[in-house]
């Protein structure tokens, strides 16, 4: 059996056995992977720290035919994170970060801008990024790549912008005006258009001065919680720990 190697974050780890752990890690070149560390609860163990949530590793591997998981012999740990654990409110909404890769992201799927996404995220947190913008920074972004954000600017049938408030489609495949919605539930604020296009065109802001206010953050994460759970169909489970 070849040893294969690459780059990847942790995402989460769950114990099997005695002594083992299950690692699903998120590789820069082979997308999600998940395999066994084994010894890896044992006291002193080869591992080390490298295998905390989060960390960004140089995993070495080996992969049997016909079978779900590999087998860890080894990681290098290049960053930790540690740090962004001990702030109880980080520590959840990191966790829902990685749910939230796991769930839109198939098995083995190389997703390179993923990848950057997140280690982006985590070293701007790490600076003392604020918590709330960069949560919303990274739902646009991640229905953005995975091809499920829609035009939020214009009214998809007129295609008139909406200057006032519009109305979210009940497939959430675009924004309608007053005069064009035949359904009128779920409504949508300009903030929201003019917040994606920021995204689009900026890093992950850092510490100062942001460019949209707490209110309009609130307005801006409902709507794009509910897309998340209209094209995952489930409410994620991290949902109910976030600040």
């Amino acid at each position: 059996m070849p040893l294969e190697q690459t780059e990847a974050i942790v995402l989460r780890t769950f114990k099997v056995g005695e002594q083992d752990k299950i690692v699903a890690f998120f590789s820069k070149e082979r997308g999600i992977i998940k395999g066994v560390a084994k010894g890896a609860r044992k006291f002193s163990n080869r591992f080390g720290s490298s295998l905390e949530p989060l960390s960004l590793i140089k995993v070495y591997y080996y992969e049997k035919e016909g079978k779900e998981l590999v087998t860890i012999s080894n990681c290098d740990l290049l960053e930790s994170f540690f740090e962004l654990q001990h702030d109880l409110d980080t520590s959840f909404t990191v966790s829902y970060f990685a749910e939230l890769i796991e769930e839109f992201s198939p098995s083995r799927a190389k997703n390179d801008k993923l990848f950057r996404l997140l280690l982006s995220l985590l070293r701007t947190l790490k600076k003392g990024g604020d918590l709330n913008f960069l949560t919303r920074y990274f739902e646009v972004w991640v229905l953005k790549i995975n091809g499920v954000l829609p035009g939020l600017s214009r009214c998809k049938k007129c295609h008139k912008i909406l200057t006032h408030s519009g109305w979210l489609s009940p497939k959430k495949d675009g924004v309608s005006c007053d005069s064009c919605a035949t359904q009128k539930k779920e409504k949508i604020m300009p903030d929201l258009g003019s917040f994606v296009q920021w995204v689009r065109k900026n890093p992950p802001p850092e510490k100062g001065p942001l460019p949209f206010s707490a209110e309009q953050l609130g307005t801006i994460k409902k709507a794009l919680n509910k897309m998340i759970i209209f094209h995952l169909e489930k409410v994620p489970k991290t949902f109910r720990l976030l600040p």
